[in-house]
């Protein structure tokens, strides 16, 4: 199994296009309500992304990603959410992603569990505010140009592929816990 393959395997066990909550999304049966108390929890962690591109010396990335930011305030104004992240499921996702954005192999592990599902997730997202929410174009901005955002995940497959053996399994511990955490911080939202 390829390097790629045994992130690509880490990450489908936990596709998070299959947690009920973006399930629920896709089909329009979420409140407004609670899309907006996701929008204040996750857009703690998409304040975060950024780190990790600056981590591996790509820049433009971590540029992209902070006019991302921007998007996901936009989304989150149109829903009228107000208030902190008060849940610890959102606390453990933070603290992970910054600590391991903070180092090179771990970086990359942790970026390629969002970035490797991020098309993906924002299109159902995407196809679900369509069909069941009014929103303005504004406010689906964020998840219309994270649906066709591939490129970050295919120069994440470069970097991997320049590891040692002992950095790849850092990479790959950092993977599961990103997306382990992921999923957790949507149950947190979903449960709640």
């Amino acid at each position: 199994m390829s390097r790629v393959e045994e992130l690509n395997a880490i990450v489908s066990s936990l596709d998070l296009n299959q947690h009920p909550f973006y399930q629920a999304w896709r089909a329009g049966t979420l409140s407004k309500d609670v899309l907006a108390d996701y929008a204040v929890e996750y857009g703690r962690f998409v304040g975060t992304i950024a780190k990790g591109w600056e981590t591996l010396g790509e820049a433009h990335y971590a540029e992209e990603e902070r006019e991302h930011e921007v998007l996901w305030a936009d989304f989150k104004g149109e829903l009228g959410a107000t208030g902190v992240s008060t849940r610890p499921h959102t606390d453990v996702l933070v603290t992970a992603a910054e600590r391991f954005f903070s180092v090179k192999p771990e970086a990359m592990g942790a970026l390629y569990a969002f970035e490797a599902q991020q098309p993906f997730t924002a299109q159902s997202k995407l196809e679900g505010l369509e069909e069941h929410y009014t929103m303005s174009d504004k406010a689906k901005e964020y998840f219309r140009i994270h649906a066709l955002d591939v490129n970050e995940v295919e120069d994440l497959k470069k970097h991997v592929e320049t590891l040692s053996d002992a950095e790849f399994a850092r990479a790959k511990t950092a993977c599961h816990v990103v997306c382990a955490s992921m999923w957790s911080a949507l149950d947190g939202v979903y449960y709640a």
